[in-house]
């Protein structure tokens, strides 16, 4: 199988080509490399699977300097004729779309960034996957679509009418425009739902690297909702197994969907959206205790109120992952963390 993946030099992306090579598939890696968190980890990424970041100019294959099997474009995945471009080269036999536009307190000050990269840039992708058709399409989708739902665990059952950013509405959108390519084309796609994945490489803006760099520099970590918050944390590898599982196993239509008593997760069309997280949520300040042992050093809290397109909890309901996959998750926060401080001691030299 001929892969392509995109958000390469992203955080998951990393990580998911990293696996794909160790099992010997043949990788087509895509990325933008924007500037929305300090680039240098995204081209030390790069280095990793023998990319130099020297050497990458826009809308041509760069072949790895480290595996055969894997060529990166750096394109604007907002390029239409690039993208189109890509497709009719490299003839992807499957297609995991991870490039998107993260974060949910940028969007309140950035909105047009979350409409270019994750409505325009996945449109690119579906039309190429449209116009060169592919065994299956795997996309990031994300629990913030979730919003003012308040049963526990979340359910992909549920209905996601009432998203509280403009990025869970982006990502409601791609679950959306995914059905209609589904139902029009019959291209086969899955919507993952991630929940908090953390762990090496992870990026810059997310809780548990904020966290770790001010708890070693001595400076208070900012924690909202005074605390009283939950998180279904889940560690990246773990967060693989199950998107490498699921990308081998494209839908069909749903014999069982009716359309009087429709089902949000499934569909009369080759399509399906599933959760993946650890199904066990965190308490916040476990968390935060769990990473002041790793550290060996205590963290100075300043307790804030909840800021805004935030939720108090989330929690992964993911029998039907399981039930398609085996997806078992195996790192529990104490170990994943151990394994994040390592990894960014050694990064940072700290």
């Amino acid at each position: 199988m001929k892969v392509l993946v995109t958000g390469t030099a992203g955080f998951i992306g990393f990580h998911v080509v990293q696996q794909l090579l160790a099992t010997g598939e043949e990788v087509v890696g895509v990325d933008q490399i924007n500037d929305y968190y300090d680039v240098r980890l995204k081209y030390n990424r790069l280095r990793e699977i023998g990319m130099d970041p020297d050497h990458l100019p826009w809308n041509h294959p760069v072949q790895s300097l480290s595996y055969p099997g894997y060529r990166f474009y750096r394109i604007n995945l907002e390029d239409r004729d690039a993208v189109m471009h890509l497709f009719e080269q490299e003839k992807p036999d499957r297609v995991i779309h991870l490039a998107a536009q993260a974060g949910v307190r940028y969007s309140l000050t950035h909105p047009e960034a979350y409409l270019d990269s994750n409505i325009y840039g996945f449109l690119s992708v579906l039309e190429a996957c449209r116009r060169h058709p592919v065994d299956h399409l795997i996309y990031a989708s994300s629990s913030s679509v979730y919003g003012l739902n308040k049963t526990m665990p979340f359910s992909e059952h549920s209905p996601v009418d009432h998203p509280v950013s403009l990025y869970a509405a982006t990502k409601k959108s791609n679950e959306m425009m995914a059905h209609t390519y589904s139902y029009l084309f019959g291209i086969p796609t899955t919507g993952l739902r991630f929940f908090t994945v953390y762990g090496p490489w992870g990026r810059p803006d997310m809780a548990l690297f904020l966290f770790t760099e001010n708890i070693l520099a001595g400076t208070p970590i900012d924690v909202f909702n005074y605390g009283n918050m939950e998180r279904d944390f889940t560690y990246v590898d773990d967060i693989v197994k199950g998107v490498l599982a699921v990308s081998s196993l494209p839908p069909v239509p749903s014999k069982h969907w009716d359309a009087r008593n429709p089902d949000s997760a499934t569909s009369s069309a080759p399509y399906r959206i599933l959760n993946i997280g650890n199904s066990k949520p965190v308490k916040l300040m476990d968390f935060i205790r769990a990473l002041e042992q790793s550290l060996g050093k205590e963290a100075l809290l300043h307790k804030m109120p909840m800021q805004p397109g935030d939720v108090p909890a989330t929690w992964a309901d993911t029998s039907a992952l399981r039930k398609l996959t085996g997806y078992q998750p195996e790192t529990p926060v104490e170990k994943g963390i151990k394994r994040f401080v390592a990894w960014y001691r050694r990064y940072y030299k700290k």
